[in-house]
């Protein structure tokens, strides 16, 4: 059974087929289409958000996955350790892949909320009664500041999964061109480091999900 906002997708894939335009999925012609087809720009970005929390939530299971992996071959005492070395790579393939998808949620959210600030905004002109002019003005001012602060989160999350990325691969390559005990050692004498590198990104990417699910409830609630 298919949500509401998978058909939404589902009609505007299909509607940027047919007109032949770009496909991606918040370029600025995807959200003026979504806008068409009943979504605002505001619940779009609610949406994005969502999407772009659920991400991190999922990448985040994943690097502790990937940890998990790298510890269980402290004290390997011999079997095949060819095996275990793919076992590592392959967490880490999904590592990468999980935190390239919340790289790119946070550049769709962004781009949403520019084009919703930018349009409320101009918007303010089009007032002929300056105490609601000034109050619409007030709200944007809290809604920019509000989001600048999921937006921080997120990017200081995003900012910590690139080094640890890095190290996951260095033991992976060293892994796997040295498919020894000597290779197990150097692994055990860095582990230590690389945990409380993965404990601080998930504590940032706890946060960062934190200040969505606030955000949303804050949105969520000004639409009732």
């Amino acid at each position: 059974m298919r949500t509401r906002s998978g058909v939404r997708t589902m009609v505007l894939f299909m509607v940027l087929v047919g007109l032949g335009l770009p496909t991606i999925g918040c370029s600025s012609t995807g959200i003026a289409i979504r806008e068409k087809l009943g979504t605002p720009k505001r619940e779009q970005l609610v949406d994005r958000v969502d999407e772009t929390r659920d991400a991190q939530e999922s990448a985040k299971e994943q690097f502790a996955s990937t940890l998990d992996e790298l510890k269980s071959l402290s004290g390997y005492d011999g079997g095949e350790l060819e095996s275990a070395y793919k076992r590592l790579n392959s967490q880490l393939e999904r590592a990468k892949s999980r935190a390239e998808r919340v790289s790119d949620k946070i550049v769709a959210v962004d781009r949403v909320a520019n084009a919703l600030f930018n349009e409320w905004e101009d918007e303010l002109d089009e007032y002929a009664t300056e105490s609601l002019r000034n109050a619409s003005a007030r709200q944007l001012d809290q809604t920019r500041q509000r989001f600048g602060d999921v937006l921080y989160s997120m990017r200081k999350a995003e900012g910590k999964m690139g080094p640890v990325l890095d190290a996951f691969n260095d033991q992976v390559l060293f892994l796997k061109h040295n498919l020894n005990a000597r290779a197990i050692a150097s692994l055990d004498s860095t582990l230590g480091e690389l945990e409380g590198e993965i404990a601080s990104l998930i504590a940032d990417m706890e946060a960062s999900i934190d200040e969505a699910n606030a955000f949303i409830d804050e949105m969520s609630g000004e639409r009732q």
